[in-house]
């Protein structure tokens, strides 16, 4: 049998201590237990770890209202742990619960050698497995790059910055081709509050004010995204994947290791074994910020080059599409770059240019 000690660091770890005296779970099902679940360090068989694990996430699903009977849901898959468990957990909640979704995979190729092309096969096996209709969407063939080639271009120091601002409108343009109703991403709880802390540490309020938002996006030129795995710890998703036995792929990305968001991921880790609760207590502290009505933040519309939601004129993509296309990559980077004054200026000229011939026309 498991036991654990009780040191506040195994406290946050998977236990692998083997005892002598048997541990029943907490549950009171008159199992022997086999796990201690991180978020609440109860002892569980794994019978009733499923069970509870699931039932948080259909209760997340039910009381936030993120979905409606009829839609069409689009689970934002790339064969890693959490959209693995992600479309596993929500074909079966869907079934279980009758929620009346239809469910497609929608998986997007970066073009990023010895890691994409690998995990792709895992979202094929997915599709397989769970009987869903999968679209595949490269940035070659929507942007004419693949991340290598970008790279390439660039260096390591920005790298994650395109490929962030085009995974993100490459959904878009996939959920749009899908006809769906809403975007289902695998966020976890550890990632979001990465995300807290990486945008204080960076000053960003805007993104801050709606990092924790477990909806976000929708009207009538956006589709909307969910996360239905919002409260679920990064470590019970591994968890349920070990003991459900579902195929995914875990090698991390060969450009992450540079990436902003690793050192706010180190930082978070080095809390949590001082406050097991650290992650949760961030999240929620994120949901209650309210800002001054002096503070501005961005209107979002949609590119006027692109037609893709934005908060700025042209897109980020379009930025960075641009400058890579015309030899100057890094024309883009920065919160307010040359590269948007400079777009933004040439738009503005052709705009003018475009109603002097309008007026002349006229006459």
């Amino acid at each position: 049998m498991r036991c654990w000690s009780t040191s506040q660091q195994s406290q946050s770890r998977i236990p692998n201590v083997l005892c002598k005296m048997p541990i029943t779970c907490k549950s009171k099902c008159g199992k022997a237990a086999a796990l201690k679940r991180p978020k609440t360090g109860d002892a569980l068989c794994k019978e009733c770890f499923f069970a509870a694990f699931e039932a948080e996430i259909h209760h997340t699903i039910t009381s936030s209202k993120l979905f409606r009977r009829g839609e069409k849901v689009a689970v934002a898959a790339s064969g890693g742990k959490d959209s693995t468990v992600l479309a596993h957990v929500m074909k079966l909640l869907n079934e279980r619960h009758n929620y009346g979704l239809e469910l497609v995979l929608l998986s997007i190729d970066e073009g990023i050698t010895g890691y994409r092309d690998d995990s792709l096969e895992t979202v094929k096996r997915n599709r397989d497995d769970y009987k869903m209709p999968l679209k595949i969407l490269s940035y070659e063939e929507l942007y004419g790059w693949t991340m290598d080639r970008i790279v390439s271009q660039i260096g390591r120091s920005n790298n994650c910055t395109f490929c962030g601002v085009f995974r993100r409108q490459a959904l878009d343009r996939g959920a749009k081709l899908l006809c769906v109703d809403s975007i289902a991403t695998g966020h976890n709880a550890d990632d979001i509050a990465e995300t807290v802390l990486m945008n204080v540490l960076r000053g960003d309020t805007a993104r801050l004010r709606r990092c924790t938002d477990i909806r976000t996006g929708g009207g009538e030129d956006s589709i909307p995204r969910v996360k239905p795995l919002k409260y679920s710890y990064e470590k019970e998703i591994v968890m349920y994947a070990h003991y459900k036995k579902l195929v995914y792929f875990s090698t991390e990305c060969v450009f992450a290791p540079n990436a902003y968001r690793g050192h706010a991921r180190a930082f978070l880790k080095d809390l949590e074994k001082v406050r097991p609760s650290v992650i949760m207590d961030i999240i929620y502290s994120g949901e209650q910020l309210r800002f001054k009505d002096t503070v501005k933040i961005p209107v979002r519309g949609t590119c006027n080059r692109c037609g893709f939601i934005s908060s700025q004129q042209p897109c980020k993509a379009c930025v960075l599409l641009e400058g890579l296309n015309r030899g100057l990559p890094k024309l883009g980077i920065g919160k307010k770059s040359k590269g948007d004054r400079m777009i933004a200026r040439q738009d503005q000229e052709l705009a003018l240019r475009e109603r002097a011939n309008l007026v002349k026309n006229d006459f």
